[in-house]
């Protein structure tokens, strides 16, 4: 399918909020916070009361319609009660508005799918395209456009970066942008699509997947609202780029749930579980496994095969890390005899410890400072039987020494995706964040380190299959 030029709805160049307000905590002042915090383009304020408003220290006339705005709107954000939203949405129209972003509640999902007809009809009639109706908006981390009407202070926007979320609930599309900010997991766009009335997951897809500053797209979804269009919109869209789905309603009760959330009809966990396989999509279980697979494609490119090698200075870490990769279907690379050679002779010379053990998993031992680390490594990557690099640091040990961030940006040189994993605390973490800025994704557990492996490894394969890697 086509994808739809959705620009005007993340770039827009002015927004007409519908239902502004100057009263703290209603939901068309918050929006206006939201859209006057970091976007440059042109806020209007719009409500019957007419009048003025002060937000974020700066005044606004309010006009009493869209019509009265002497200049034209891009972007309508309208938040007025369910049942005059239709007529909104006609003034919309004979004012030119491009796109409408009803965040509005009261229509499908709470048993009026007559009004939700209604604003379709309307929206199409005037070429109009909406977002929602009961939704938390979009947000666009690049340029600022923001209606999310949930405060900066109770819920932070992550740093702009390459990972894309479209969520189905807003409250869990919140939580996840407050997640991604706290772990520091750069965003590009974030769309709460609500109930979907005309704009649905597959047209966001399809738009996503040719935007230059989303790399990876990820969603939370209740029930597809076009089984085939997904299908077809999933398969061609992976094959530029990596989609992750966290499907919920998985079991009865949890489609029964989802029926009266969104009005989504949920369906068989089995038939979405099979679409996905034969798509190309990343199917996660958790919020943790959906952005511990996000920032490994974000960060490393897919890998060519299934074979890994780990480096450690830890023997219980690097046993656990094995175990994890044999569950999730990867192989323990068997290192070659000239990698095996390269050892013997380091050992032999004494440039490495007699008592390391360079069978894969690789563990070079407690007492081992990043030049050790930088030597296995190297080895590791080196050899044509490895396809992906584990490298598990415990920082705790004091002869690890901060050389290690610059030892592993340099092994990147080799082209072969690598996962950090540093479980710990307070240093840990704060190493983690100076690998990350040369480009190598850092995990806290191992078993976090897995999903990352599993994450390269299947969308390589994928990739692999349709001739694209």
């Amino acid at each position: 399918m086509e994808a739809p030029n959705l620009d005007f709805l993340f770039y827009p160049r002015s927004v007409a909020v519908i239902g502004a307000s100057n009263v703290p905590g209603k939901v068309g002042n918050a929006i206006m916070r939201s859209m006057t915090l970091r976007f440059d383009g042109k806020v209007y304020a719009v409500n019957v009361k007419g009048g003025e408003i002060e937000i974020n220290g700066k005044k606004f006339p309010v006009y009493r319609s869209i019509k009265d705005i002497p200049d034209e709107v891009d972007v309508a954000v309208i938040a007025v009660p369910a049942k005059f939203v239709p007529d909104v949405i006609d003034e919309c129209g004979e004012k030119g508005v491009k796109g409408a972003v009803v965040i509005s509640a009261g229509f499908k999902e709470a048993g009026r799918a007559d009004l939700e007809e209604e604003i379709v009809k309307r929206a199409r009639k005037w070429g109009i395209r909406l977002v929602g109706p009961n939704c938390l908006g979009v947000t666009n981390l690049e340029n600022g456009f923001d209606c999310n009407f949930n405060p900066p202070e109770r819920q932070a926007r992550p740093p702009f970066g390459k990972v894309a979320f479209m969520s189905q609930s807003g409250a869990f599309g919140a939580a996840i942008l407050d997640w991604a900010a706290n772990h520091k997991i750069g965003m590009s766009k974030f769309i709460s699509l609500g109930n979907m009335a005309d704009l649905d997951e597959s047209d966001f897809m399809a738009y996503l997947g040719d935007d230059p500053k989303t790399g990876v797209i990820t969603g939370y979804i209740e029930g597809v609202k076009d089984g085939r269009k997904f299908f077809n919109t999933a398969k061609e869209v992976t094959l530029k780029k990596p989609i992750i789905i966290l499907k919920a309603g998985r079991t009865e009760a949890g489609a029964k749930a989802a029926a009266s959330h969104t009005g989504s009809l949920a369906g068989s966990f089995k038939i979405y579980e099979a679409a996905f396989e034969q798509t190309g999509v990343l199917s996660a279980k958790s919020m943790r496994q959906l952005f511990n697979y996000a920032k490994a494609l974000a960060m490393q490119k897919p890998a060519k095969g299934n074979r890994v090698a780990i480096v450690t200075n830890g023997g219980g870490a690097g046993v656990m890390m094995s175990d994890g990769l044999l569950e999730s279907g990867m192989k323990l690379a068997e290192l070659s005899e000239e990698t095996n050679e390269k050892f013997r002779k380091d050992i032999e010379a004494g440039k490495l410890p007699a008592h390391m053990s360079y069978k894969n998993p690789i563990d070079v031992i407690g007492d081992a400072p990043s030049s050790r680390y930088e030597v296995a490594m190297r080895y590791a990557l080196e050899d044509p039987n490895v396809d992906v690099l584990v490298v598990i640091a415990l920082f705790q040990s004091p002869a690890l020494d901060e050389g290690i961030v610059d030892a592993v940006a340099k092994m990147q040189e080799y082209g072969k995706p690598i996962v950090f994993v540093a479980p710990g605390g307070e240093y840990p973490h704060k190493m983690a964040r100076n690998i990350e800025l040369r480009g190598v994704p850092v995990y806290e557990t191992v078993e976090d380190g897995v999903d990352a492996v599993y994450a390269l490894v299947k969308y390589g394969e994928w990739l692999m299959e349709n001739g694209r890697l």
